[in-house]
């Protein structure tokens, strides 16, 4: 990477991220009663993710399904601070934040109060169709909250963003450059069609080539089968499904396959 885009990274070749999936949060419908549990799980995921040696997480309200298009309820926003607060103070991890779907203001909101250093934001920019229903670019808003608060929170972008399909058909190169630019994201992720899919290489090659010197991250399907292929056209890889028992992402992590993937990176 030319220039680390969390300067915890700078002298890491290709910084690899582990996801922390949430179990369901309260007042999701399938809650399991115990936000114990919750903590439990994502403590012992956290522990795993680092003894494999990731370089930083992604704390995310994966469980949440079905999810919210648009804005969280305050008490989404709550939980999450409260548990990021918890991996914050055990774990000396770069953390980022995702509020699923695309509540980037919420994302910002508890980044900032735990000390989280980046976000995932999935539609900055332009509109997406997905099974939410329309998703709108929140640009405007996200970049104006982040200058209000003052906040060093750095923004990781989708482009062409998994789960969904685009509401007219745009080039690619011109999705990166306004992402980039006209919604000042910080580096960008390009992911597969769904969760644990394959990404495509030739789509992060043409994404890493748009970008430029902007750090590019795989954001799905890499294993330790495939991440040979992805290495020359990314800068760094975020990976939830591949760390998980059997590859699924509703298990545990662990520690073996992370350092399995680790390794081949290294």
């Amino acid at each position: 990477m030319h220039s680390p885009v969390i300067s915890h990274w700078a002298g890491v070749a290709k910084p690899v991220i582990g996801m922390l999936h949430l179990l369901p949060l309260p007042g999701s419908p399938r809650f399991g009663g115990s936000v114990e549990a919750i903590r439990g799980a994502m403590l012992r995921d956290a522990e795993s993710l680092v003894a494999g040696g990731v370089h930083g997480l992604m704390l995310e309200n994966f469980g949440d399904t079905p999810f919210f298009p648009h804005r969280v309820p305050d008490y989404v926003v709550a939980q999450m601070t409260a548990l990021a607060c918890e991996v914050r103070q055990r774990f000396d991890l770069p953390l980022g934040i995702n509020v699923l779907r695309n509540d980037g203001c919420a994302a910002l909101a508890v980044a900032h109060a735990a000390g989280a250093l980046f976000i995932r934001v999935n539609v900055l920019c332009g509109a997406r169709v997905a099974d939410q229903g329309l998703i709108q670019g929140i640009a405007h808003d996200l970049l104006r909250l982040r200058s209000l608060l003052r906040a060093e929170v750095k923004i990781f972008a989708d482009v062409d963003v998994k789960h969904s399909a685009p509401l007219a058909a745009r080039p690619l190169a011109d999705e990166v450059a306004d992402t980039l630019h006209r919604g000042l994201a910080d580096a960008l992720i390009i992911s597969g069609a769904a969760t644990g899919q394959p990404t495509d290489p030739a789509q992060a090659r043409a994404v890493k080539q748009a970008a430029g010197a902007a750090p590019v991250f795989i954001g799905s399907g890499v294993t330790a089968d495939t991440i040979g292929q992805y290495l020359p056209c990314c800068d760094g890889f975020i990976i939830g499904s591949a760390f998980k028992r059997g590859g699924r992402a509703e298990e545990p992590v662990e520690a073996e396959r992370v350092r399995e993937i680790i390794s081949q990176i290294r």
